[in-house]
């Protein structure tokens, strides 16, 4: 399942949650509830907004024979890689 973040301006909490591409949060009680939070002093009917993930770079390099990822950036063209 997809990562989300949500942000909730009443208490400046961004919370990351998974659930289908379909479905959408709307209240910090449903993300609460998603997440296994305690609403703390935050209404539970308090908007939310979900944000845009960076997406994480799928390419082959960097890879060894096992596929597991290295610490090397992809490449200048990549939000992985560092000057």
């Amino acid at each position: 399942m997809p990562r989300y973040d949500y942000f909730c301006p009443g208490n400046g909490r961004t919370v990351e949650a998974r659930h289908g591409m379909s479905e959408t949060l709307h209240t910090w009680g449903q993300l609460c509830e998603l997440s296994g939070l305690q609403p703390g002093d935050t209404p539970l009917d308090a908007p939310v907004e979900r944000r845009l993930n960076a997406p994480l770079p799928i390419t082959g390099r960097g890879r060894g024979e096992t596929g597991a990822r290295s610490d090397e950036p992809c490449g200048p063209a990549c939000c992985c890689f560092r000057e």
